[in-house]
């Protein structure tokens, strides 16, 4: 089993919702995580809300520092980022660069923070999040099986 590392700077939305697509619908081959370069220490409620209405368990997701598995010198297949941030500040410290891929997708919590949204609007851009990271789940995941 191969076992993956999603980071995004706040560790609230993007990274937590990658490491719970993975962990649901493709546990026979990968093991995924998620962490923060700088996290906000909880996980944004609207994507808590919106994960527990797709049927993710959420119980152990929590929003936390990537340093936490560089102290424990955690060893990953792969690093995900999601953002540019995260992986300007990550790619200079971590210790293997060759396992580093990157993905820059927008933010939505900066982008329902920024708004003044009701619920469907919310939803519409957590969805549209959503579903940019399951394609982009899917097509890596196959690419990777069939190497």
């Amino acid at each position: 089993m191969k076992s993956i590392l999603f980071i995004c700077t706040g560790n609230s939305a993007r990274s937590i919702i990658a490491e719970s697509i993975i962990n649901k619908n493709y546990s026979k081959d990968f093991k995924a995580y998620s962490a923060g370069s700088n996290p906000s220490g909880k996980i944004n409620p609207h994507i808590k809300e919106y994960l527990i209405t797709k049927k993710y368990d959420i119980s152990n997701l929590n929003s936390k520092n990537f340093n936490v598995f560089l102290k424990d010198k955690k060893i990953f297949d792969y690093v995900v980022t999601v953002c540019s941030s995260a992986h300007n500040e990550i790619c200079p410290i971590w210790p293997n660069k060759n396992i580093i891929i990157h993905w820059d997708i927008k933010d939505p919590v900066k982008q329902i923070e920024s708004l003044d949204l009701n619920k469907k609007s919310i939803d519409l851009i957590i969805d549209e999040t959503y579903n940019i990271l399951h394609r982009k789940i899917t097509d890596w995941t196959q690419s990777e099986k069939n190497k």
